[in-house]
């Protein structure tokens, strides 16, 4: 079935695949895996049966719906789970695309599983985290130098949440100033993340979009013609989500600051910039960096993640707050900023998260943060060399290279063999390799789009160079192969018509239990 061509390194795979339900089907009524203590006699004593000490209104009035299930049958579930995932700690994950995945050291894994930091509390009083505030100001002093910004706040959980807030600062900050209802539209471009669009829309901005120019970078005349009294803000990424470096980025925001508005910066695309190029520079008023992309701490499931934000000394005040700030040897939140958009996040961030990235920074230090970007370019360009080699596969617009990531194209693959990105991608994991394609709308036809990072060797990037050719040459030749992929992982096809009807959707086991019962 396979067939794999002898010239080609492509690594024989075949994952664990069990029929394993959902933890949820697993329950068996009475089953136990821990049966907690009865409580010491003195604290039955103080509290009696417990429930008198909590108030009636946070008190259950039936118990919780969990599986009861025994310790051997949880191991057994979820280790088999783990047999079906794959991720940067098994194979090459330079598909990943835009989300940077890279190596995370794993001295770092153990600072955050110290008691001293997997037991802190929100609620803590600030004299017993001194230690893990000293670490938020640090990390503030440190992505300063980075940005050129003059304030971050870590509050943000990711980079589309730090996009809303860049947003809410923006209307705060011309509503502040008189302005707020004159100043209705946001300017950003089509190959810029969705999310820029959509956090602007969610706070009322009417979105327009620029198309690039003939030579495939953003255009700055048809910028010039968007600009006027009624613009609030310009939002890019830069690079943006196909690779291309705009190099001409400060014409364009002397172009809005000219109008008026806000220049505010998506640099979740940083990983080829560190040391090399600033936010301040370019000329933006605001910026987030994904501290779980760039600066080397897991994307958790799109779980505890960090959207840095930084701004200029004129947006400070209007920064999700509170602010770590430092008073003599003390170090305390700073609540009192009326203009502050208020929080975006509950508490103050994800500490942990914080914590990799700030013992990332200090152990690569300037030098290192600047070869990071180097080595990330220099691995990119050698991708993108040897693929756009590959029989049907292409980079469109902009050529010559690109930064640290490129969105290919398989159109004029497809267009003879039939062959589709999605059968690309259900193929990569027989070789035990992610591909992610792009985010919708595809403005690059049949994407596959692929960032290798600082963390890949030359044998690693040639293994996921040697199956994308192995696969072009079974799409040319034993085209079915490919089409009826995957034959050795555990996923499979599935039917995503469901994904676009609401009625179909479940977001939990009660959801799932209500609409399939009812």
């Amino acid at each position: 079935m396979n067939r794999i061509r002898r010239d080609h390194k492509v690594r024989d795979f075949h994952q664990a695949k069990w029929d394993e339900p959902i933890i949820f089907e697993l329950h068996q009524p009475g089953e136990r895996g821990v049966l907690p203590p009865e409580a010491e006699q003195g604290i039955a004593a103080a509290v009696g049966d417990g429930v008198s000490a909590i108030p009636a209104v946070m008190r259950r009035t039936a118990p919780p719906s969990l599986p009861e299930i025994g310790q051997a049958k949880v191991l057994r579930h979820y280790l088999r789970l783990s047999q079906e995932t794959l991720g940067s700690d098994l194979n090459v994950e330079i598909g990943q695309g835009t989300c940077t995945m890279k190596y995370i050291p794993r001295v770092n894994e153990m600072l955050i599983r110290s008691p001293k930091v997997a037991d802190l509390h929100p609620l803590q009083d600030e004299s017993t985290v001194q230690g893990m505030l000293e670490i938020y100001y640090a990390m503030d002093l440190a992505m300063r130098e980075i940005s050129g910004m003059d304030a971050f706040s870590f509050q943000p959980g990711s980079g589309t949440q730090a996009l809303l807030a860049m947003a809410s600062i923006v209307r705060a900050y011309h509503e502040a100033n008189g302005e707020g209802e004159q100043r209705a539209e946001i300017i950003t471009t089509i190959f810029s993340h969705p999310s820029q669009a959509a956090t602007a829309a969610v706070k009322g901005y009417k979105i327009i979009t620029l198309h690039p120019d003939e030579n495939g970078f953003p255009d700055l005349e048809k910028l010039k013609a968007a600009v006027s009294e009624r613009t609030a803000g310009f939002v890019v990424a830069n690079p943006e989500d196909t690779g291309i470096f705009n190099s001409r980025i400060r014409e364009f925001t002397d172009v809005v600051h000219a109008a008026g508005g806000i220049c505010y910066y998506d640099q979740a695309n940083a990983n080829g910039l560190l040391g090399i190029a600033r936010a301040k520079e370019a000329g933006f008023d605001m910026c987030f960096f994904n501290l779980h992309k760039t600066f080397a701490a897991p994307h958790m499931c799109g779980g505890p993640a960090t959207g840095a934000l930084g701004v200029t000394e004129q947006l400070k005040p209007y920064l999700p707050g509170p602010c770590v700030v430092k008073e003599g040897d003390r170090y305390t939140f700073e609540w009192d900023e009326e203009r502050s958009i208020g929080k975006v996040r509950s508490f103050h961030g994800v500490a942990q998260t914080v914590l990799r990235s700030y013992a990332w920074i200090r152990s690569l230090g300037a030098e290192g943060l600047e070869q990071v970007a180097k080595i990330a370019v220099l691995n990119n360009n050698y991708l993108y060399r040897k693929i756009t080699q590959i029989r049907g596969a292409s980079a469109p617009y902009v050529q010559g290279g690109r930064l640290e990531q490129v969105r290919y194209s398989w159109e004029q693959m497809t267009k003879e063999t039939g062959v589709t990105t999605e059968d690309v991608q259900r193929r990569m994991c027989d070789f035990g390799l992610h591909y992610w394609t792009s985010h919708h709308p595809y403005i690059v036809k049949q994407p596959f789009t692929l960032e290798p990072t600082e963390s890949y060797s030359k044998d690693d990037l040639d293994e996921y160079i040697a199956a994308l050719e192995q696969i072009s040459y079974e799409a040319y030749h034993t085209p079915d192969i490919v089409k009826e992929a995957p034959h050795a992982s555990t996923v499979h096809r599935i039917d995503e018509s469901s994904l676009d009807d609401p009625d179909k959707w479940c977001t939990s086991w009660r959801v799932y239990l209500r609409k399939t019962c009812s």
